[in-house]
């Protein structure tokens, strides 16, 4: 497995939450474009609702990591960007929903004054390590 080992603890830092300081990876690596809550025919899934466009985000992702031969175990890192940051534990809720028993990756999450859409309220992108 191109995963050789996770970072979860290091004395000196905070404990993470939901997500390793580190990933150390071996083999080849897919770099995921940013995924949005927009469905197979182009319409925005969850107006005005977090929850319903992270998971749509999500699935996206998913049926990236599918189509790569990959599971959420291999996803190494998370980029998230977030139009209102208070809303995080939304962000959380649904990607452990998601991510279930899995390891779970590095991560950043950054607020963003908006999106390439004035509809849509976040955004993930992917480093996938590749089985």
């Amino acid at each position: 497995m191109p995963i050789e080992s996770r970072l979860n603890e290091v004395s000196a830092n905070a404990a993470p939450n939901g997500y390793a300081h580190a990933v150390v990876t071996t083999g080849r690596t897919a770099h995921v474009s940013g995924q949005v809550a927009l469905a197979a025919d182009g319409q925005l899934v969850g107006p005005d609702d977090l929850r319903a466009q992270t998971g749509q985000c999500l699935r996206n992702l998913e049926n990236i990591l599918t189509e790569l031969g990959a599971t959420w175990h291999d996803v190494v890192r998370f980029g998230w960007y977030l139009v209102n940051d208070g809303d995080v534990l939304v962000v959380r809720e649904v990607r452990d929903r998601f991510l279930g028993d899995a390891p779970k990756p590095a991560s950043s999450l950054v607020r963003v004054p908006g999106l390439f859409r004035p509809d849509l309220l976040v955004e993930v992108d992917a480093v996938v390590a590749l089985p």
